[in-house]
């Protein structure tokens, strides 16, 4: 897996300061993203040990409210083998701090409905990642008023609600998804 930038004290991926990490490869293609270059899965630099420790001592500082996960797609097959190492260790070390992930699949159809039932790593991020903005980009439907989303079909889940309750819940400002023992 690569990457093409890490974002520290990101202010707009996410409630609170949170370090960004965007990923390299992309096969949905959305007309209007922002981030093309990253459609790309050989684009920026590979995705080490040594990124991981390096994310791992920023999530140190206390400012930190949480990483988010986005890019081009982390929810790409080969996305998920690279980033599952990062997301195990970052939510076994700070299980108080929260994890997003943005990807153009769709929670209930696209994670659950097929790639749970081929790829063991889907629900091994699935039961560490607290929000889940899903659902691909659609420009005739950008809308910037919204809240840590670009177009209005794009929906914010609380996993591990949604999880818990079997059906998804939505996630709201300012009630928190935290809970470290429904993730382990």
């Amino acid at each position: 897996m690569n990457y093409s930038n890490i974002k520290t004290y990101d202010i707009a991926n996410g409630p609170g300061i949170r370090l960004s990490l965007f990923v390299s490869g992309c096969t949905h293609h959305c007309k209007g993203c922002f981030n093309q270059m990253t459609w790309d899965f050989d684009y920026g630099q590979p995705f080490t040990e040594e990124t991981i420790d390096y994310i791992m001592k920023q999530m140190a500082q206390d400012c930190y409210q949480g990483i988010t996960l986005l890019g081009g797609e982390p929810m790409e097959p080969v996305n998920q083998k690279g980033l599952l190492p990062l997301v195990k260790r970052f939510k076994e070390t700070y299980p108080e701090k929260d994890l997003w992930c943005y990807t153009g699949y769709l929670y209930d159809e696209d994670l659950l409905g097929h790639f749970c039932k081929v790829m063991p790593e889907t629900e091994e991020l699935l039961k560490r990642i607290d929000v889940l903005v899903d659902g691909e980009f659609i420009l005739a439907k950008k809308d910037i008023t919204l809240l840590f989303k670009g177009s209005s079909n794009q929906r914010t889940i609380d996993v591990p609600r949604s999880r818990k309750e079997g059906k998804i819940v939505l996630w709201k400002p300012g009630i928190t998804t935290m809970n470290p023992k429904t993730h382990l």
